[in-house]
């Protein structure tokens, strides 16, 4: 274990930063006592996979088309007919 005084860690942070990183405990102490550990920060890589799992839901007819819908989406009157155009 490493214990250095306020001034001192001022003038060798990068130093002390070092042993901290190399698994050394780092202390920080004022009028000898001690007052904080330097200490590496776990590094946060989270996978994003899977991260909203049971944040939403799908209906288990999703796939299902109602039948008016059906017949709307096949019934040829929705189209103008193009023989009866004035433009021609």
């Amino acid at each position: 274990m490493t214990t250095v005084n306020i001034h001192e860690a001022k003038s060798q942070l990068s130093k002390l930063i070092e042993l901290a990183l190399s698994g050394q405990e780092v202390v920080i102490a004022k009028a000898g006592k001690p007052k904080v550990r330097l200490i590496p920060v776990e590094s946060e890589e989270k996978s994003r996979f899977g991260m909203d799992k049971g944040k939403i839901w799908m209906a288990d007819d999703f796939n299902e088309l109602p039948e008016d819908i059906l017949e709307l989406m096949s019934d040829p009157k929705i189209f103008p007919d193009e023989t009866g155009c004035k433009g021609e």
